[in-house]
C-alpha cells in the first residue's frame, strides 16, 4: 500500500539532537555539534555521539499508519553473536504504542582489541506503525539509544505537523554509557527517558558512552545549549579509561563547572557521582575487556588497576565520590543552585545484589528503570529541580 502523504524530514520534527547533518541518505543526528567534534577525532566518541540516544521524532497527526524510512548503522564485534538490531519506540499521546526495528543497514566492523573500524554500505530499511487509533493524536518515533541512524523519509495516511514546543522545562544530562543506556533494552527505557516521562520534562541526553571525561568542548556544548535544569553524572569514564590522577581531577572539575556556569550562572545544576560498580569501587583502572571470555563469545570487563595504586593518585570510584561532594560543599557559598547527589542512592550495593551489572559495569533493563525512578523522586520531586516537573 502506497501512502500519499510524503512528508520530508525537517529540523522541526526532530528532538533531542544538538545538530543535524545532512548526508547522501538523508539527516543524520548529532549529540555534540561539529566544532567538538573536530576538536578530538576519536573513533569511539565519534560513534557514541552519533548514536541518538534521547532523540525522537515528534509530529501531530490524524494518520492510522506511518512509515519511517531510516539508514541504520549495525556494529559487529569480531566472532561475538551479533548485537540486537535497535528498537524504534511508537509512543501515541505519550504511551508505548509500538515497537520496531530495521534488520538491514550499514555494518561497522570493530576489531575490540585495537578500536579500529571499517564500513560496510547498506540499503535504507522501511518501519510500518499500523493501526494507530483514528483522530488527532501526538506521536513520537524514538530512535535506537545505541545505533546509529539516518533519517531519509516519513510517509503517513494523513498529513503530519511538527510538534509545537511543550512548554515543559528542558533537562540537560551528560553522563557516560550508562546515561546514555547501555544494556538498556529500548531508547525510552534507559534511565534518562524513564526519568524525564515521569517528571513530565524535555530531555536532551549527552550521556556519551566512554566518553563522559570533563572534555572542555562537552563544557561548551553545555554552556551554549537552552537549558532549565542542568545534571552532570561524572566519574566512571575517567577509572575506566585511567585518564587522570587525583592532582589533575579536582582542578578539571572546577573548570567544567566554570565554562556552563558562564552560560547558565543560576540554573539548578545537579553533579551526581558514579553508580555502583563492584569492580573499581576501590580498585582503579584502566578496564579492559576480559579476553577469555570474549573467546567464549561473552563480553566482561575487568579492572586491571590494584588497590596499591591509591597512593599514587589514581581514580577510583570511593575517590570520585568524596571528591565530587567536597567540590559540590565548596562552592555552594557562592553558588546557590549547585546541588551534589550520591549515585550509589539511584544504585547502590543492595541493588546490585537484585540487579548484578550482567558485564561487570553496566545496569540491566531493570535496574535503568530503577534508577530513573529514584532519580525522578530525588531530584525532580524533592531534590535539586525541586516539585513542577509535570
Amino acid at each position: 500500500m502506497t501512502l500519499s502523504f510524503h512528508s520530508p524530514i525537517t529540523p522541526e520534527l526532530v528532538h533531542g539532537a544538538v545538530e543535524l547533518e545532512r548526508t547522501e541518505a538523508g539527516l543524520l543526528p548529532h549529540r555534540l555539534p561539529a566544532w567538538a567534534r573536530a576538536q578530538y577525532q576519536d573513533p569511539q566518541l565519534a560513534m557514541v555521539e552519533a548514536q541518538p540516544s534521547g532523540v525522537r521524532l515528534a509530529l501531530h497527526t490524524a494518520a492510522t499508519v506511518v512509515e519511517l524510512v531510516v539508514l541504520p548503522t549495525k556494529r559487529r564485534y569480531g566472532a561475538m553473536a551479533p548485537r540486537p538490531d535497535g528498537i524504534y519506540d511508537l509512543l501515541v499521546d505519550g504511551h508505548l504504542a509500538q515497537q520496531a526495528s530495521a534488520p538491514g543497514g550499514k555494518i561497522m566492523d570493530i576489531d575490540m582489541l585495537s578500536g579500529a573500524a571499517t564500513m560496510r554500505p547498506g540499503e535504507p530499511q522501511r518501519l510500518r506503525f499500523a493501526g494507530l487509533p483514528p483522530g488527532d493524536k501526538t506521536l513520537e518515533i524514538w530512535l535506537p539509544h545505541d545505533e546509529t541512524t539516518e533519517l531519509v523519509a516519513l510517509d503517513a495516511d494523513a498529513p503530519v505537523t511538527p510538534l509545537a514546543a511543550s512548554g515543559r522545562r528542558r533537562w540537560l544530562h551528560h553522563g557516560s554509557s550508562i546515561s546514555q543506556g547501555s544494556n538498556a533494552t529500548n531508547p525510552t527505557g534507559i534511565w534518562p527517558a524513564v526519568a524525564a516521562q515521569l517528571a513530565g520534562v524535555d530531555v536532551l541526553n549527552l550521556g556519551l558512552g566512554g566518553s563522559a571525561l570533563l572534555d572542555p568542548f562537552t563544557a561548551r556544548t553545555i554552556r551554549d545549549l537552552p537549558a532549565d535544569v542542568i545534571s552532570l553524572k561524572l566519574g566512571i569514564n575517567l577509572v575506566n579509561t585511567d585518564a587522570m590522577r587525583l592532582r589533575a581531577f579536582g582542578p578539571a572539575v572546577h573548570g567544567f563547572l566554570d565554562t556552563i556556569r558562564e552560560g547558565h550562572p543560576t540554573t539548578p545544576l545537579l553533579v551526581i557521582s558514579p553508580t555502583w560498580c563492584p569492580i573499581h569501587e576501590t580498585t582503579p583502572g584502566p578496564t579492559m575487556f576480559d579476553g577469555k571470555a570474549l573467546e567464549k563469545g561473552k563480553l566482561l570487563f575487568r579492572a586491571m588497576g590494584n588497590d596499591a595504586e591509591r597512593r599514587q593518585g589514581k581514580l577510583t570510584l570511593g575517590v570520585i565520590r568524596e571528591q565530587l561532594q567536597k567540590i559540590v560543599q565548596q562552592r555552594a557559598p557562592a553558588d546557590a543552585n549547585i546541588h551534589y547527589l550520591n549515585g550509589s542512592a539511584l544504585y547502590g550495593p543492595e541493588d546490585n545484589a537484585r540487579y548484578p551489572l550482567p558485564d561487570e559495569l553496566h545496569p540491566e533493563a531493570e535496574a535503568h528503570r530503577l534508577i530513573g525512578e529514584r532519580f525522578c523522586a530525588l531530584a525532580f520531586r524533592a531534590g535539586a529541580f525541586g516539585e513542577g516537573g509535570a
